[in-house]
């Protein structure tokens, strides 16, 4: 497949070709036959990547607060290589698709192949989206016409807050795509229209659609021309469509309004208020949140899940579903917004375009390519020859941020050659794998894990499909390097025990490394060497400042990412556990309390471990913290001594004969060290780099430990 990508870096725009993406279940797979540029949105997003850093931190200054408060904990050069990996990676852009039906997947209903459908889909030949976020699109509609619904939706939901109703007197601020389709919407409500706008080209087009109007370019004064056009008592709504830094559009919205009126913002804004402006006349101002109910919440966006219609009428795909069905009985006309058609292949022109020329409204990308050649697995990278066998060629699943900022270059420094980098979705193994150096991008597991010649696999994927991948790959005889964890269930630990006894029957067999990158950091390394010399019982303190994480992310989710115990505090109980250099023997924990103050989960807890040599430890997983506050503290105490390891930067020894201090000017977890520490022990044949008994031990540790604090108050 191709698709359109924004260098967020650079500022360049391009088409890339990528393997297709795989079917899963509640999505379904698109062919492409038009897709409609935002005018709005995307000049924004180009414009930004066009940007210089001075300019890209000017319109972000709450991400400015975020970096600076990063640079206390993390350290400047930690903070620096993050910002750059973030603006590195290029942005898809498009959300306004039409195209066939080529391929559904489980749990869909309702669609079939061949349907013409209307999708939030990018700008791509080839388009996998949620069932929830498309829609089927009558016959009377054409391609063209259904191009122009995703952004209809964005000024419809803005009006479903609104509440028009039949005869008021409504203001749109800002006639660019989104408005002319707002002006029409209310116009097919029975509302009277007043457009504001600045272009004339503009104005003329929102008179075509029956709405009365004002230039305040030429002196025209908005308030005036409100109260005139609401027959002096002021209008019963406005609706920001406008895209600019000025606050005037609220304040003149304000001021035009009746008592108790209404204002929405659809658009972009300032936002500084006179509260004399709203309070005298008990306004209502509300942010419309793009096409609907369901955006943003994964439930119904990736899960397929819908609202019950008798509670939530109105969600993205019944929104898109309205605006289809006026426009099939002629009630929102689009023809007339339409002013570029560009072939796909010259997206890079059609951006060009858009940056040079305000004037442009709808401007179309058309597919003509054949959808046979669209389909393709395997995309050749950089040549397949040259690998040597006695050493570690590497085939990688999963290229999400960590992958990609984190473990694919530490897998890149350490010598690793890489074969083939494998994503769901395919455009990151492009990315991403062109700047590593891997000769294949693919968007098919099977065929890396059946590829002869790759013998090492790394998997970096979502938590729920470690286990299951870690069996195949063992199975074909692969060695293994999983990011943590292991398995999130008992059950999956028990089937990867199982493989691995099995292909060790005879000795030797595959290698199997979980990502426990913190006890190879060097801060860790010296504070083993220390307590290498004490042969007393240690006490352990290690406090995670974890940082909240919405109850409805994927890590907490018990069935996909195992929770944040399973999922990240594994860290630190396979680190307490390397330290103590013993066999944990008991496990306790105790989340918070219920409580209607904060979202209550397991991410809010203690774990205390015992061990066989007496030694104990405490592991405080907190997710309720200060961000400026360190995010990982480590305190052993034994034999009068004690070691203090604040983020992986600063190490304090007090009571320590010959040791005060040992400080980094960058952080450092381990990642690079803990890779290559791997992948030499393939070459060379050697023990495993963690024992794989320690490796169980972790992981049904982890569990046990959540289960303990799932079932705190049964």
């Amino acid at each position: 497949m191709k698709q359109v990508l924004q260098d967020m870096a650079k500022g360049g725009t391009s088409v890339t070709v990528a393997p297709a993406p795989q079917i899963s279940r509640d999505h379904v797979i698109i062919n492409s036959t038009v897709s409609l540029i935002s005018a709005g949105t995307e000049r924004m997003l180009v414009g930004f990547g066009k940007a210089s850093y001075l300019d890209k931190a000017r319109q972000q200054p709450e991400k400015v607060k975020m970096v600076l408060e990063k640079i206390k904990t993390d350290g400047l050069m930690t903070t620096v290589e993050a910002v750059q990996s973030k603006l590195a990676q290029p942005l898809p852009l498009g959300y306004c698709n039409v195209g066939v039906v080529s391929e559904i997947g489980s749990g869909v209903e309702g669609f079939k192949v061949g349907d013409r459908v209307v999708s939030n889909g990018p700008h791509a030949d080839l388009v996998k989206v949620s069932k929830n976020l498309c829609a089927r699109i009558p016959d009377g509609v054409d391609d063209e016409s259904a191009a122009f619904v995703v952004v209809a939706s964005i000024g419809l939901q803005g009006i479903r807050l609104a509440q028009p109703t039949l005869g008021e007197c409504f203001v749109v601020t800002g006639v660019g795509l989104i408005g002319l389709l707002t002006v029409q919407l209310l116009r097919a409500h029975g509302c009277r229209v007043l457009a504001i706008d600045f272009d004339d080209s503009k104005l003329e087009l929102a008179r075509q659609y029956g709405a009365q109007t004002c230039n305040p370019g030429k002196g025209e004064d908005p308030v005036a021309a409100g109260m005139a056009f609401s027959r002096g008592k002021g209008v019963d709504g406005v609706i920001i469509t406008a895209s600019t830094k000025s606050s005037d559009p609220v304040t003149q919205a304000a001021r035009m309004s009746r008592k108790r009126g209404r204002i929405v913002l659809v658009g972009v804004v300032g936002l500084e208020l006179n509260r004399a402006d709203f309070y005298e006349k008990e306004l209502t101002f509300q942010v419309s949140c793009s096409y609907g109910p369901g955006r943003y919440d994964p439930e119904y966006e990736e899960k397929g899940g819908d609202y019950p219609l008798g509670f939530v009428r109105w969600t993205e795909q019944r929104n898109f579903e309205a605006v289809l069905d006026m426009l099939d009985s002629g009630q929102l006309e689009v023809k007339t917004l339409i002013t570029h058609r560009f072939k796909f292949e010259d997206a890079p022109a059609a951006y060009s375009t858009l940056t040079q020329d305000n004037s442009g409204l709808g401007m179309l990308l058309l597919y003509a390519s054949d959808t046979a050649e669209r389909v393709v697995r395997h995309v050749p990278l950089s040549d397949m020859k040259g690998f040597n066998a006695q050493k570690p060629v590497v085939g990688f699943i999963g290229a999400g941020n960590y992958a990609s900022r984190i473990l694919i270059p530490a897998f890149k420094t350490a010598g690793a050659q890489f074969h083939t980098l494998v994503t769901s979705g395919g455009i990151n193994s492009v990315i991403h794998g062109e700047k590593a150096g891997f000769s294949q991008a693919s968007t098919n597991i099977d065929a890396v894990l059946n590829e002869r010649m790759i013998n090492t696999i790394a998997i970096v994927t979502r938590h729920d499909t470690h286990a299951r991948l870690v069996v195949d790959a063992l199975r074909t005889g692969k060695n293994v390097f999983v990011e943590k964890p292991l398995a999130i269930t008992h059950a999956e630990l028990e089937d990867v025990q199982a493989v691995h006894a099995i292909t060790h029957q005879t000795g030797g067999g595959p290698q199997l490394m979980v990502g426990f990158n913190r006890r190879f950091a060097p801060h860790i390394q010296k504070m083993k060497g220390l307590l290498a010399s004490v042969r007393e019982p240690k006490s352990f303190i290690m406090t995670m400042n974890a940082g909240a994480i919405p109850v409805g992310h994927w890590t907490q989710d018990i069935a996909v990412g195992g929770g944040r115990i399973i999922g990240e505090a594994c860290h630190f109980i396979d680190l307490m556990r390397y330290l103590a250099g013993s066999r944990i023997v008991s496990v306790q924990a105790r989340r918070m309390g219920d409580s209607n103050a904060i979202d209550t989960s397991e991410d809010k807890a203690s774990i205390t471990l015992g061990f066989e040599d007496g030694s104990f430890g405490t592991i405080l997983y907190l997710a309720n913290g200060a961000s400026s506050f360190p995010k990982e503290r480590i305190e052993v105490f034994t034999a009068g001594r004690v070691l203090q390891l604040d983020n992986f930067r600063k190490l304090k020894g007090y009571g320590w004969p010959g040791f005060n201090k040992m400080n980094l000017w960058k952080q450092d977890k381990g990642q690079r060290q803990c890779v290559a520490a791997f992948l030499d022990s393939i070459e060379k044949g050697g023990e495993p780099t963690i024992a794989c008994e320690e490796i169980f031990e972790v992981t049904r540790v982890s569990i046990e430990a959540a289960e303990i604090l799932r079932n705190q108050w049964d």
